[in-house]
């Protein structure tokens, strides 16, 4: 009895934060009355009306040009006019990637390097995008399904812009066609880098064979020893129409570490996927420095094998069919992870017996709604991309056998985002401990969240500011130097790459000015950034951070292109006041990665144990 009064009590919370933007045909419903009382009660006080607009109002404001406002306003007239119409047929049309659009049909391209340009791409087939699709023949139209299409299409790394319209038929009152218009972007990209110690070669396509599957291959040469790393990776990004993306990657480094690995996964790739699972295995090969009681570090081998498997179903919850009822889930998934250690550092280096082989059972149960807004001048330059909004609120629980003792594990997340008036802002609050005995042992706090301000502009010059910061606290840790946060690149501050730099806890913020140049080179454009991240590091002999400040300042350049759109090219120039083992007053080139700043998904997947980096 208990239980299920906490679950209703749970699922009324949960309903409460729903966002308020419900369709009028629907004003009848109860839940709508429940948000009309809830909104007269907000305007009582000026505490309850700031919570009100917090909780409920999700519902963004798009400054779009006229013209297309106009176009947007008649498709979506068009999609309420026909929704439940059966669709007849479905015609998909890709072009090339230069020299056409997917909104005007006049145009074709009239310069030589389109042309040209054309004759050497192999256009994306139309069943590889028909595979794409939440919608089939002889189905009622379902606007959301085929926004979500629409979504998963734009999302594809081989698609510039894509529009679906549904199409009437003369005379026919029950029945639709819908036309979908893809705009393949250049898939092969060649990059690379060069330094005064190595040189570096990639190679990627990403459309091959106009499949949508993936190929990359990075090639390192050392110019000190000689010495050589490849990396080869090949993925299978939609298996039909199952939504199975497969992976499969070698990678061997410059220090001769060597993985092997192969995953399969479906994931709840939108709000109306019901189930997901996946598999994976891993065996890898590598060397580590650890130290031993003196503090003296050696080498240690290290071979081990992984095997993943997890499977979930999302349950809809609420029977309306607006977006948010649809939108919103409850998820439960399992997973067993089995990690099998043939070689591992002796007991002189690793005491706790930190590297040994280990299972894992979790479970996941939670409510989850996740929705997309469209905006631009992001993190490509003037393309439609994709914002996730929504909230998620997940217990996860489970136990691990390992060292001959089985302990429990518990933990949560509660993650929000939405648009405010002042921009975008998201927040994801983790926490998770083992238990043994009754005593927690490696206990993560983990949180994360994302603001950008709407686009403002200085001139013809667009700007957006970014701020993300991140506070990472381990309690009750194992005794070894691996389980250590560190501020090593991706999980910090690109450029401190030493190990001894580390702790317990850490806090990072990263500010970024980025702005976006009016006009284009032969369709490249220019993006000039400021970044300056900074933060602290402490461990269990400082009540919080040492007086320790490390922080990066980087001034640099994206280089965008229309046709490679995914891709970009950075220039940049990065001080560093301190870096310990190295020095002060440091200059490096290209160090900086402009790739730190991604959004959050509001999805429950395979369930996981917190990270703790």
């Amino acid at each position: 009895m208990k239980l299920k009064f906490f679950y209703y009590c749970f699922l009324l919370i949960f309903f409460c934060q729903v966002s308020f933007a419900q369709e009028k045909k629907n004003s009848g419903n109860d839940s709508v009355k429940v948000y009309k009382k809830i909104e007269t009660y907000s305007k009582t006080s000026g505490f309850k009306k700031m919570v009100y607009r917090m909780l409920f109002k999700s519902k963004r404001s798009n400054t779009k040009s006229q013209k297309n406002a106009r176009k947007e306003f008649f498709i979506k007239k068009s999609f309420e006019r026909n929704e439940g119409k059966i669709i007849r047929e479905i015609k998909i049309e890709t072009l090339d990637p230069f020299g056409y659009s997917v909104s005007n049909y006049k145009d074709e391209p009239n310069k030589g390097f389109e042309k040209f340009g054309n004759r050497l791409h192999l256009k994306t087939k139309n069943w590889t995008i028909r595979n794409l699709l939440l919608f089939k023949k002889n189905e009622p139209l379902d606007s959301l399904s085929v926004q979500e299409s629409e979504r998963l299409i734009r999302k594809q790394r081989y698609v510039r812009s894509v529009i679906i319209n549904p199409v009437e038929i003369p005379g026919s009152k029950d029945s639709i066609d819908v036309s979908i218009r893809v705009l393949d972007s250049w898939t092969l990209i060649p990059t690379g880098a060069i330094s005064g110690s190595k040189v570096r070669f990639d190679i990627t396509e990403r459309n091959f064979l106009g499949l949508g599957h993936e190929v990359e291959n990075n090639f390192t040469t050392s110019f000190g020893d000689g010495r050589r790393a490849h990396t080869a990776k090949y993925t299978i990004n939609n298996i039909r129409n199952t939504f199975i993306k497969t992976t499969f990657i070698y990678a061997n480094d410059l220090q001769n570490n060597i993985i092997r690995s192969a995953r399969l996964e479906r994931q709840f790739i939108s709000p109306l996927t019901r189930l997901a699972y996946g598999a994976y295995f891993e065996n890898r090969f590598y060397s580590d420095s650890l130290p031993d009681n003196s503090g003296v570090f050696t080498n240690q081998n290290f071979r081990l094998e992984t095997q993943q498997y997890w499977a979930g179903h999302s349950f809809k919850i609420f029977k309306g069919r607006t977006t948010d009822f649809r939108s919103t889930n409850l998820v439960t998934t399992f997973g067993y992870k089995n990690v099998s250690y043939k070689a591992s550092a002796s007991l002189a280096y690793d005491p706790t017996q930190f590297f040994s082989s280990e299972k894992l059972y979790l479970t996941t149960i939670g409510l989850n709604t996740r929705k997309f807004s469209q905006d631009k001048y992001l993190f490509n330059f003037g393309i439609i991309e994709d914002v996730p909004y929504g909230q998620v609120y997940s217990f996860t629980a489970g136990f691990q056998d390992k060292n001959n003792r089985r302990r429990t594990y518990f933990g949560g997340r509660v993650a929000y985002g939405t648009y405010f008036p002042v921009g975008y802002f998201s927040i994801n609050v983790e926490v998770g401990s083992f238990f043994d005995a009754g005593n927690s042992q490696e206990t993560t706090l983990r949180v994360e969240a994302n603001y950008f301000t709407n686009l403002l502009s200085i001139g013809s010059w667009r700007v957006r500011q970014f701020i993300k910061p991140r506070f990472v606290l381990g309690n009750h840790r194992a005794a070894t130097i691996a389980d250590r946060v560190a501020i090593m690149e991706g999980n910090g501050i690109s450029g401190f790459d030493n190990p001894l730099i580390n702790g317990t806890r850490k806090l990072f913020t990263t500010f970024q000015t980025q702005s976006y140049v009016p006009g284009n080179w032969h369709g490249f454009h220019f993006s000039p950034f400021f970044n300056m991240t900074m933060g602290f590091l402490g461990d269990s002999s400082n009540k919080l951070f040492n007086d320790k400040l490390y922080s990066i300042f980087s001034l640099g350049v994206l280089i965008n292109n229309d046709y490679l759109v995914f891709n970009s090219f950075q220039v940049s120039f990065s001080f560093y006041p301190s870096i310990p083992f190295q020095g002060t007053n440091v200059f490096k080139t290209n160090t900086f990665k402009n790739d730190d700043l991604s959004l959050p998904e509001f999805q429950i997947g395979e369930p996981l144990i917190v990270p703790y980096n």
